[in-house]
């Protein structure tokens, strides 16, 4: 059955997880995320041809920002997964976000390189608020997906909520357009060991934040924040990334200052950290 027009997405992206317990932030966690990602220090990245300047300044004067909720599952599959299997993972996991409300954007991919949890795939939505992601969890047709669909071909999965701030405009807001048809997803989290410093934390994410402005003309958009539940991975803070291509995703993550920047700013207070990406390519929008 074909989706209506009025709500195919020209893209979709690959694959993701199971296991969703929520779990709260220490109160020392807590509050040094408000103090960092409260009013004024939320990290907002606009998209590229939307507005100008990476403070927020539209051409014709300030844009409005929309609260939403970003929502990260990452999922450890199978070794012996068929590309078939994988493929009705993917496009079932895709097709959901049509079959409730409050999912504003969704993208999923394999993870290309290794990483020291071996997760193999990740699932970027966007919701309008946190309590949707409950109602997302508990509907019937989503659980059914993950029973027949996902938890047959993986295991071991986790999954992160941080909130943000993005552009109030359809672009940003659902991710549509061409920029937002390709690309490389780039998602980072990290753990700061409990003993560091709140001066050492803030310099560290002010750092990420102003290389991400100062990067603006290669980065469709990128949200960072505080982790609202987490399991017992216990990352404690996000950030997602869209790159447009992988040459760009590249020339970022091997530049001197973003190297520069992870050895001198958060090396020696990150307890533990997972840079994950993924490609972001069209393979369907057919609705399951």
């Amino acid at each position: 059955m074909s989706v209506p027009a009025s709500a195919q997405v020209p893209h979709i992206i690959r694959p993701v997880g199971s296991c969703f317990r929520l779990h709260q932030l220490s109160a020392q966690n807590l509050d040094r995320c408000r103090r960092w990602w409260g009013t004024g220090k939320k990290m907002i990245l606009s998209t590229r041809g939307v507005l100008e300047s990476s403070n927020g300044a539209h051409s014709g004067g300030l844009m409005k920002k929309r609260k939403i909720v970003e929502h990260i599952i990452l999922l450890r599959a199978k070794p012996n997964i068929s590309d078939a299997e994988e493929k009705d993972m993917l496009d079932y996991l895709y097709t959901s976000q049509y079959q409730m409300r409050g999912i504003l954007a969704v993208s999923l991919g394999r993870i290309e390189d290794p990483n020291s949890e071996n997760f193999t795939h990740a699932v970027f939505m966007r919701f309008q608020q946190k309590e949707d992601i409950a109602k997302f969890q508990s509907s019937a047709y989503y659980s059914k997906v993950l029973d027949e669909h996902v938890k047959p071909v993986s295991y071991g999965s986790v999954s992160v909520d941080f909130e943000s701030e993005v552009e109030d405009d359809i672009i940003p807001l659902f991710r549509r357009g061409e920029d937002f048809n390709y690309g490389v997803e780039f998602m980072l989290l990290i753990s700061f060991f409990k003993t560091a410093s709140r001066e050492a934390t803030e310099d560290a994410l002010a750092s990420l934040q102003k290389l991400i402005s100062q990067c603006s003309s290669f980065i469709v958009q990128a949200t960072c924040g505080c982790c609202l539940d987490h399991p017992d991975n216990g990352y404690n803070h996000a950030a997602v990334i869209r790159f447009p291509s992988f040459d760009d995703f590249k020339l970022f993550r091997e530049s001197m200052e973003y190297k520069d920047m992870w050895a001198s700013k958060f090396h020696p207070i990150v307890e533990k950290s997972l840079h994950l990406h993924f490609t972001v390519d069209p393979v369907g929008n057919q609705l399951m």
